[in-house]
């Protein structure tokens, strides 16, 4: 089996109380009534013969239903997540006001179908991630999927 790689866009802009990120809260029923670490980067699956940043950048698109802004993105590394490699690309969000758009889109590529209730033989499509909004870093540690946590330390570290 080839390893599983996935890559996402994480802006970030200075707020009110410092700097924030863009989070999207991830879709289907497992994640509905959760919201502490049910949070991502909004990201996606890649193939070899695409780039992990083209891949981000396509991702992004696909899942915020908006492509991310202009600007040259920072190389966050990569981290391991259950059984993927995601890496991530930090981008100034400032002025980025498409994170509205996102949720719902029924002709778009932001959904996915899984088989629920489990072991009912019924598909269903859910969106990736059902909406977005923008969080200090202190409230995103606490609702970023726990194998994310690195790229909030390492935006911290680059923004200073």
């Amino acid at each position: 089996m080839p390893p599983v790689t996935s890559a996402g866009i994480l802006l970030h802009r200075r707020g009110p109380d410092g700097v924030e990120v863009l989070l999207g809260h991830m879709g289907g029923p497992f994640w509905a009534r959760k919201d502490a670490h049910a949070w991502s980067v909004p990201k996606g699956e890649h193939g070899p013969e695409e780039s992990p940043l083209d891949a981000a950048r396509r991702e992004f698109t696909e899942e915020i239903g908006a492509p991310p802004p202009d600007g040259e993105p920072v190389d966050l590394g990569t981290v391991r997540q259950s059984r993927k490699t995601v890496a991530a690309f930090a981008l100034d969000g400032s002025g980025f006001t498409g994170a509205e758009a996102v949720a719902g889109r029924p002709d778009d590529g932001t959904w996915v179908e899984i088989e629920w209730p489990p072991r009912s033989g019924r598909t269903v499509r859910f969106p990736e991630l059902d909406r977005a909004g923008w969080f200090d870093l202190a409230t995103a540690r606490e609702k970023i999927v726990k194998g994310q946590l690195p790229f909030l330390d390492r935006v911290t570290a680059l923004l200073g």
